[in-house]
């Protein structure tokens, strides 16, 4: 069973405060997204291995260590998604980034797949996969189960809130997949809204209604 991990870094929680806060304006709002995103960031890559070689110092020569050249992704999902990315290439920036769109199909009421552009080696990525809001489910693990069909093997989910029922979801479908979240909050209202949550997440990032 994949794990779940709450970030409860103190400036994580702070940020996530004025996020949920219903009069922070756009700007704001956006631009905390993004600072939540670096340390997240931080977080979710604490185990990237690394490999040592030798520098010289201005003083004298040093065993130090860098990276060891794994390969990383970051997929959002539209739109919301798009908010995170920049604030994990603050922190990553050699990341590739791809795209996958979903949108629910008023009948069947199931996602389907609109977009997708990804880069050509995910199969030998670890792919961090981005949405504010882990609501029912439905969507990540749509999208989770996209990458996986396109040849993607080493995967994370990354979202600012979640509901216990989105949580369960994911762990049920894919149970390979490790978790990250600032929050994990009470539950789903009937109108399939996160509570406390903080809203519709593309809206206050976009401006729209």
């Amino acid at each position: 069973m994949g794990q779940v991990k709450v970030l409860d870094h103190p400036l994580i929680q702070h940020k996530l405060t004025h996020i949920r806060d219903h009069r922070t304006g756009t700007k704001v709002f956006r631009e905390l997204v993004d600072e939540v995103a670096t340390l997240m960031a931080f977080e979710i890559s604490r185990d990237l291995p690394l490999e040592a070689i030798t520098i010289q110092t201005p003083v004298a020569e040093a065993k130090a260590y860098q990276l060891s050249g794994k390969k990383l992704g970051v997929i959002p999902i539209l739109r919301a998604g798009l908010g995170m990315v920049d604030g994990i290439l603050n922190l990553i920036p050699h990341a590739k980034v791809g795209h996958i769109g979903l949108y629910r199909d008023p009948e069947t009421l199931q996602p389907v797949e609109y977009y997708s552009k990804m880069p050509s080696d995910i199969n030998e990525r670890e792919l961090i996969v981005v949405d504010p809001m882990l609501a029912t489910g439905g969507s990540a693990s749509a999208a989770l189960t996209m990458l996986k069909e396109k040849g993607a093997v080493n995967i994370k989910l990354m979202c600012l809130i979640a509901a216990p029922e989105g949580v369960k979801q994911i762990q049920e479908d894919h149970p390979d997949v490790d978790i990250y979240l600032a929050a994990l909050d009470e539950r789903l209202n009937e109108k399939g809204y996160i509570v406390p949550g903080l809203g519709d997440a593309g809206d206050r990032l976009f401006g729209t209604k």
